[in-house]
């Protein structure tokens, strides 16, 4: 196998979940578990386009106090700041102080809103079949697929922000919409029965 590494607890991870004990613990009981709800998944959306030019680790650490910046990414409550929430998360510390992608988390807020079915059954509409078996290594796991492209698609056409189709990919990943953990990787695969039907109205 290539890409794997042995931690000191015996079990092979994916190389980049053993590089730090934040990468270990997130690789192991997060990244790639099917994940439901809509305050949930917009808060991984958020902390995604946050992400954007920065590293997830950056992003992972400084979770706790986005958390309570944005209020526990409560949808109704996030589409309903104003001037004065922004003028707050941009004297923030804890969070990345970026105007742009605060102003659209605000507006993915009212986009979810808006939601005929809620961002939950919109998200998990783009998840493809499960793969028959994983990938061997980093260089075949894609930035972007087909369908992380519509998702992008659909989300933008809801009035999204910062929702590229590589964006949209990541989410699936981190949201077990696709699993990429490596063939070999100890974390094992999500169980079938978790997982949605992909849907057939695709935004």
């Amino acid at each position: 196998m290539t890409d794997l590494v042995i931690g000191a607890d015996g079990l092979s991870r994916c190389a980049w979940g053993a590089s730090t004990p934040d990468y270990a613990a997130y690789h192991d009981e997060e990244w790639g578990r099917p994940l439901h709800g809509d305050d949930a998944l917009f808060e991984r959306l958020t902390l995604e386009a946050f992400q954007s030019g920065l590293s997830w680790l950056t992003i992972l650490r400084k979770r706790p106090a986005f958390r309570v910046a944005f209020d526990q990414f409560r949808i109704p409550t996030v589409a309903g700041y104003r001037e004065a929430e922004v003028a707050r998360l941009m004297a923030d510390a804890g969070i990345v102080r970026n105007r742009a992608k605060i102003e659209a988390a605000i507006a993915n807020a009212r986009a979810a809103l808006e939601l005929p079915g809620g961002l939950a059954a919109l998200l998990w509409s783009f998840a493809p079949p499960p793969r028959a078996t994983r990938l061997p290594d980093f260089a075949a796991v894609p930035a972007s697929t087909v369908e992380s492209t519509a998702m992008a698609k659909a989300l933008k056409r809801h009035g999204f922000r910062f929702v590229g189709p590589t964006t949209a990919y990541a989410l699936m990943q981190a949201t077990g919409m696709v699993d990429d953990h490596l063939a070999g990787c100890h974390v094992p695969p999500p169980a079938t029965a978790s997982r949605p039907a992909a849907g057939v109205v695709m935004g």
